[in-house]
């Protein structure tokens, strides 16, 4: 992102040099005609050149734009914590205030640089006391923008903090809508929502008036400035101290010298509220790594889970109490029970996506909380209830959880040969099938865990998955691979060692 960063203050000075050369010659060959001289032409030409590079510079910002919300965005998905409200603002809205920064204000700064320098240049050749005044008043532009920007810059950063604040409290309020409504509180905070989007809607009134107050303040030093180099340069005129080529040069090029800089001030209170998102979006930081404990080969190890509990935040009572299994390195384990008992929870405990409330689980003796959950989770396969696919062909899919292996005898495998290049939706069998053939070409993965994989699934396609997962057991080193296999129908239970019921 930084390299694309450099590329991009490079092209915009560039594009600033082009065009205060462009502003130069249009400002020559336009009093060259108005004072009798001819070249029209070269006037059209110019013209047409001056607005093609501001097109262009137009896109190059608008491009890189894009790019950096894009990675910006990318950046605080996966860097993100804390309130998810906020980041969820940031992400949706905020990021999209900085387009105005990086594609308005940096364009805008570089031409206002290189323009008036290049004017100032240009009139000490053709009438010093003119470019003598415009360098005496060209400072009062950017003071003026200075001391009113820092005025609206805290402004807009306040008013983004309450739509942070908005936008996370709402958020917040959504999810549990229920509990609220549960004890009675949703009106109470309704009210509470709508007294905060008040508030934010009042400073973001407050911050406008500042804003249109500040162009005003910029419109009349510039037009004042431009006064008192006009006024002398016409009295000169009427009294012969200067030719009618050199004032029209003067009253061309004077207003240009002021005009980015009054465009420079209008854009960066446009572009307020992208500074303060730009600070809240590289105040995000990872979370801290820990480095954890390279997991036992699963081949030889032995999980324990120990006494396990789980609570869902919002839900009364425990999904699993204290429950307690034994899985051998090789053994084929079925887990049943009524819906609702915890069995998929119990899968989620062993992935790691949950956390149980109390108990633990031990992988030859260690606990899996302090393995390295990214190694853990190389050595296991998953198929869940309901797989998820992603944009793209069925091959593409199996490939995400690819080794190295074929992707399309996977695919053939689970007959799914024919679909390796569909994009069509799947029926249920198709997508379950397609979660069986991810986990076929893992073969880093020594423990399965299958999540009721027949349940959705008709009698023939149920004889496939059935079929894939005989072939992944008594595949090579088959006496070293474990699975976990949720089961409600009986043909499951064939495959398994033994046993375990879920009360």
């Amino acid at each position: 992102m930084r390299h694309a960063d450099r590329r991009y203050v490079v092209a915009l000075t560039l594009l600033g040099v082009v065009t205060a050369g462009l502003v130069l010659a249009q400002a020559e060959a336009l009093a060259t005609v108005l004072s009798g001289g001819g070249g029209l032409g070269l006037l059209i030409g110019v013209v047409a050149a001056r607005a093609v590079f501001v097109w262009l510079g137009r896109v190059v910002a608008q491009r890189e734009a894009a790019s950096v919300k894009a990675a910006l965005r990318k950046r605080v998905l996966r860097d993100g914590s804390g309130s998810t409200g906020a980041v969820t603002t940031l992400v949706v809205k905020g990021l999209d205030a900085i387009e105005p920064y990086l594609a308005g204000y940096l364009p805008q700064v570089v031409v206002s640089v290189t323009v008036p320098v290049a004017v100032l240049v240009r009139l000490s050749f053709a009438d010093w006391t003119a470019a003598l005044t415009i360098a005496l008043t060209l400072p009062l532009v950017p003071v003026f923008a200075a001391l009113v920007g820092m005025h609206t810059r805290e402004r807009t950063r306040r008013q983004w903090e309450g739509l942070a604040e908005v936008g996370g409290h709402f958020l917040d309020v959504v999810r549990g809508l229920g509990t609220l409504r549960m004890f009675g509180r949703a009106a109470a905070q309704a009210q509470t929502v709508r007294a905060m989007a008040g508030a934010h809607a009042s400073a973001t009134m407050r911050t406008l008036r500042v804003a249109f107050l500040s162009a005003l303040v910029l419109e009349l030093v510039a037009t004042l400035s431009v006064a008192l180099v006009a006024v002398p340069v016409g009295l000169r005129l009427l009294h012969g101290g200067v030719t009618l080529h050199v004032a029209l040069l003067v009253l061309l090029l004077a207003p240009e010298a002021y005009l980015p800089l009054r465009a420079a001030g209008a854009q960066f209170h446009a572009s307020a509220e992208g500074l303060a998102v730009l600070e809240q979006a590289f105040a995000v930081r990872p979370p801290a790594v820990v480095a954890g404990r390279r997991p036992p080969d699963l081949r030889v190890a032995t999980i324990e889970v120990d006494g396990v509990s789980v609570r869902y935040p919002g839900r009364d009572g425990l999904v699993l109490d204290r429950v307690s299994l034994r899985l051998s390195p090789g053994e084929r384990v079925a887990l049943v029970g009524p819906s609702g008992v915890g069995k998929s929870s119990l899968l989620a405990v062993l992935l790691g996506e949950v956390e149980p409330c109390a108990g633990r689980v031990l992988v030859d003796g260690v606990d899996l909380r302090e393995l390295d959950r990214a190694e853990w989770l190389r050595q296991l396969a998953w198929v869940p209830q309901r797989p998820t696919l992603f944009p793209g062909t069925v091959g593409e899919n199996i490939a995400l959880g690819s080794d190295g292996v074929d992707v399309v005898s996977a695919a053939r495998a689970v007959g799914l040969g024919d679909l390796v290049d569909a994009r069509h939706t799947l029926s249920a069998g198709e997508r379950q099938r397609v979660a069986l053939a991810r986990a076929l070409v893992r073969d880093s993965a020594q423990v399965l865990l299958l999540d009721e994989p027949t349940s959705r699934l008709d009698g023939r396609t149920e004889d496939t998955v059935l079929r894939v997962a005989r072939e992944w057991f008594t595949r090579e080193s088959s006496r070293s691979r474990t699975a976990l296999i949720v089961a409600h129908r009986p043909a499951l239970l064939g495959e398994v060692d033994r046993v375990v019921e879920l009360r």
